[in-house]
């Protein structure tokens, strides 16, 4: 079976190279443009010989034909930022697969790693779909289940269980459609969720919620784009949270301790530790660093 895989960076990267040790036929790829540091996937694929098309590229008819000429037949999304259009979903007669990292019909959306843990759910997934002209509406491949550890961010759930289990699915995926196996599991359309790119609008913590709301709202920003807090009048984001329950004397937002360069702070019902810090232009630095006990944080 003949595959042209859309993807980038090192995920896109690694999921190539799993179908490549599974012994399937890569016989293209597209990615974005690659940018001064090149693209891991871009760069895998020249290395071993395999076309690159630069994803909007396939908007003119020069790519686009060069695109079709490999005639593939089966298209798989590995992790992909730009708009397909229609006419490029067309040409591979088994259609096209996708990895989305959460349990569709629920969130739905490109911060689908965000939501859950923002919400404080204890568990999220991985969803393999058939591509259709929805976003993330089409029917169901293969789905599993992902523990949401309390301790986790967005990044550890990720890279430790999300991603992994991401590739492996996907060359599972891939072999279902090769053998003929692929179930196509319609989404219940009436349970779907769809929430907003996470900006820094979403990023704004309020010290009047409970502690564990506020612990939540911040790990579900991190790594991007960091929950944000004014400090003395300047943007602060925070990373790196842990939380303890407690009953703090100071009023939520305090800081009321460092330890080994982190901040506690007081929040309702609890204290919430921060190890790491951002200033607006700034790198991430220990969180004592920039902010001293008696400092009180507020919404920014």
């Amino acid at each position: 079976m003949r595959i042209v895989l859309f993807g980038q960076a090192a995920f896109g990267k690694d999921v190539f190279d799993a179908l490549l040790e599974a012994g399937e036929n890569v016989i293209g790829v597209s990615t974005p443009k690659p940018g001064e540091r090149g693209d891991p996937l871009h760069d895998a694929a020249t290395e071993a010989g395999v076309p690159s098309i630069v994803t909007r590229d396939l908007r003119k008819e020069e790519a686009f034909e060069q695109y079709r000429a490999l005639d593939p037949e089966l298209l798989v999304f590995a992790f992909v930022t730009d708009i397909v259009r229609k006419n490029v979903l067309d040409v591979p007669k088994h259609g096209t697969i996708q990895y989305h990292p959460s349990l569709l019909p629920l969130h739905r959306g490109i911060s689908s790693m965000a939501w859950p843990v923002i919400s404080g759910e204890p568990k999220t997934g991985i969803s393999i779909f058939w591509v259709d002209e929805g976003i993330d509406t089409g029917p169901i491949l293969l789905q599993r289940e992902a523990e949401i550890l309390f301790t986790d961010t967005v990044g550890s759930l990720y890279f430790d269980r999300l991603y992994p289990m991401g590739v492996e699915m996907l060359v599972e995926a891939v072999g279902m459609v090769r053998e003929g196996t692929a179930p196509r599991i319609d989404q219940d359309h009436s349970l779907a969720t769809y929430e907003p790119p996470i900006r820094d609008e979403h990023g704004i913590v309020d010290f009047s919620r409970p502690g564990p709301n506020v612990y939540n709202h911040v790990r579900g920003c991190d790594p991007q784009p960091g929950a944000s807090v004014s400090l003395n009048g300047e943007r602060l984001r925070l990373f790196s949270p842990s939380y303890a329950v407690g009953n703090p004397d100071e009023a939520p937002g305090t800081v009321t301790a460092t330890v080994d360069g982190a901040i506690e702070i007081a929040v309702i019902g609890g204290t919430l530790t921060i190890g790491r810090v951002q200033a607006d232009g700034a790198r991430k630095v220990a969180a004592a660093d920039l902010v001293n006990v008696g400092d009180v944080l507020e919404r920014a």
